[in-house]
């Protein structure tokens, strides 16, 4: 394999944002499910069926749920992130099924952050 130059570098780097920007398009909302091994023991997996669940049962096709690793806040997991585009992102942690449910009909479906969940707001986006 030949190597690379730093114009090779930038011309992938390129490309690459130019796919992705092409796939992020139609999404309107990201939602982050953190699923390091405390997420996962603190039920993270649940919360991120539930955040399927709801979503498919609203027909909603613009949100893109990925996962994450440990965001370093193991003692408030399960944790999700919300970014919705041209919006500070929103921390929602200590969730159950029920949290879950009203932050996707509300926030992630409806646009409104649920202000007595967020943990915080503002801070790292991926947009």
């Amino acid at each position: 394999m030949p190597k690379l130059t730093v114009d090779d570098l930038k011309k992938i780097k390129e490309e690459y944002k130019a796919k992705r920007t092409l796939r992020e398009e139609a999404q309107r909302v990201r939602v982050t499910v953190h699923m390091g091994t405390c997420g996962l023991a603190a039920g993270a997996r649940e919360i991120m069926n539930t955040i399927m669940d709801e979503l498919a049962k609203a027909g909603v096709t613009d949100v893109a749920v990925t996962t994450s690793g440990c965001a370093g806040l193991c003692s408030r997991e399960p944790m999700i992130t919300v970014e919705v585009v041209n919006q500070p992102p929103v921390k929602y942690v200590d969730l159950n099924e029920e949290k879950t449910r009203r932050i996707v009909r509300e926030h992630i479906i409806g646009g409104k952050v649920v202000e007595e969940l967020a943990f915080v707001q503002g801070c790292e986006t991926s947009y």
